[in-house]
This record gives C-alpha cells, structure tokens and sequence, in this order.
C-alpha cells in the first residue's frame, strides 16, 4: 500500500508560567495508508483534535509547532510551507471535517456560498460550474433537493443536514485525505449512524485515506483498519483494530472497554476509569497513566517507549515486556 501521510515525533507546543512551555501533543507518530481509515480514539484533553490541527499548519496562537516535528504528504514537506504553498493544500490535499457542525458553519453565507468557495480556490472553473460541483456533492452526501439546500442558509438546516454540507465543503476540492474530527458530536445516534454510513460509502468509491478522530469506540469497530489510542498527549498503544479490540493490552485502553456498557449477555457493573486525563502543562513524569493505572508498579521517573506485544501491535507501558514474555496481547 502507498503511505500518503507520515507523522513523525509531533510536538506541539504552548506558552506556560515564568517562560516555560507545555505540550498537549507530545511526540506522536503515525502513518496513514491510501484507501485507509485510522481511527484517534481517547478522552477529551488528550491531545487529538490538536494533532489533527497541526496537519494543517492550523494550531491557534500563541502554540506552535516544536522543531523535530515531523509531518510528510507523501513526498511534501508540510512543516516547510508558508504561504500559498500551505494554502493550496489545505482542502485540496487535505480536506478537514471540524468538530461542531452547528458551529463550523458561517452564519451570514448561503450553502452554495460556502461549499464553491473551495472549488473555486483550488480550480480554474467558472462560477456556473462550480456551483454544478456543489449540487453534485450535496446529492453525493445524501441531501434531499440539493438544489433548494443550495440557497439555504446554516440557521434553515437540522444538525445532521448541516454535518452533511461540512462533509461536502470537505471533499469540495477532491482531498486525498479525508480529517474528520468527531464527525458526529451532537448527533442523535440514528442520524450518527448515516453520517458514517456516508463516510464509508465515500471512501470506498474515491479510494481516500480517513483519519477519523472519535471517543466513542462504537463507531470505531467494522470502519477503521486501525486504531491509535492517545492518552495525555500521547499514542499509548496502536494495533490493527481486530487486534485491539481482541486484546486491548494498555491498561487505559481495557479501562476505556471496560466503561462501554454491553447490550448483550448479562447484566454487568460498568468500571469507569477513576480520576481524569491531568492538565497539559502538568503531565506526570514517567509513565503518564501511572496516578490512574490499576496496574501501576514502581517505576515513576522512566517514560515507557512504544514497545511491541505482538504483530503490528504496540503499547507504551513497560508491562509490554511481561506481555510480551508470556505471549498474551
């Protein structure tokens, strides 16, 4: 398979106390296939839509994005642009789905407004066409008489209707990568299911790669071929999601299983992972999940690498050497 996306030790960065400086996103790699879908799975706070920005070059001041990052498009340098060189990848190259759909549309301008304005950036089309591209891709996500949504405006549409137009804006200029940051936050959970049953569809028929960002481990299972868990800034553990979701081996990832309840079998507790993801400006030392972990064992002042467990699965936590060892994970 082509590799179209290669992150490499991203660290981005933020202004702390007495000129210090904190990182909610602390040394992430991760590759991304084409015709791929890798899921971002963790709490709120641990650094994932952060991470998505920072594809984009879209970190909001005063963050940046540290030296040693590293963040290839195939053979692009992202990290290098400036400019119109940065401008004529974002949406074309890299198209970008943002959290709040009630939130991530302008207000003041129609549909049709705001869904040409990207196809008229990237391609050297008239006016009259562009808006033939927009009525296209409204049909091609699933909106009922496009061409009356056309001239609507965001306050006339339902929330699913309006995820649908942020899908279309995204997949305007022809990405080959598709970001989609929490693609359903607001949603009820039927309409939930029809925006993924879109990103599928869309997927399979333009062979794109999906970076899907997400909390909920329900939408990931049978849509992503893999699966990164980020913790406090982090990949803690990083596997095909078969494989993940067989034998979750990081304790945070089996607390994350542990606190999705089950429709089937017997009744069982729910077990809630205690405490909270820690501030960014005051990571743990060592091992990050330790004051969480029910596993933890002495050995604070150490960061545990990604170590292997098995085939194409890796956890940052040093009981993968015992794992490892007794063949489990």
């Amino acid at each position: 398979m082509t590799t179209v996306l290669e992150v490499n030790n991203l660290r981005v960065s933020f202004p702390g106390p007495a000129h210090s400086r904190f990182c909610p996103v602390d040394g992430v790699s991760f590759s991304l296939q084409r015709g791929e879908t890798l899921a971002l799975v963790g709490e709120s706070g641990c650094g994932k839509s952060l991470t998505s920005l920072a594809l984009l070059q879209l970190i909001p001041a005063p963050g940046r994005i540290e030296s040693g990052s590293g963040i290839r498009l195939g053979d692009t340098d992202v990290l290098a642009l400036k400019g119109e060189a940065l401008r004529r990848i974002r949406g074309r190259r890299i198209g970008m789905i943002f959290q709040d759909p009630m939130t991530s549309l302008n207000p003041v301008f129609t549909v049709e407004a705001q869904i040409t304005e990207g196809i008229l950036a990237h391609f050297r089309i008239s006016k009259a066409e562009a808006r033939d591209r927009a009525l296209q891709l409204l049909q091609e996500v699933g909106i009922p008489d496009p061409g009356e949504r056309l001239k609507a405006y965001p306050h006339q549409l339902s929330g699913g209707m309006r995820q649908r137009v942020m899908i279309a804006i995204a997949l305007s200029a022809e990405p080959e990568i598709l970001v989609a940051d929490e693609p359903t936050t607001a949603l009820d959970v039927t309409v939930q299911a029809q925006i993924l049953e879109v990103l599928d569809d869309l997927r399979a028929r333009r062979g794109m790669a999906v970076l899907l960002i997400t909390h909920d481990l329900g939408i990931v299972a049978g849509r992503a071929d893999r699966v990164a868990v980020m913790y406090a800034g982090q990949i803690v553990e990083e596997a095909s999601t078969p494989r993940l979701f067989a034998s979750p081996s990081h304790p945070y990832t089996q607390g994350l299983f542990a606190s999705v309840p089950r429709i089937t079998g017997p009744l069982q507790r729910l077990n809630p992972i205690r405490g909270s993801v820690p501030a960014a400006s005051a990571w743990p030392t060592g091992c990050r999940f330790r004051p969480r972990c029910p596993k933890a064992f002495d050995r604070s002042e150490v960061e545990p690498p990604l170590l292997p467990v098995g085939p194409d699965h890796r956890m940052r936590c040093w009981l993968a050497e015992q794992t490892k060892e007794t063949g489990h994970g």
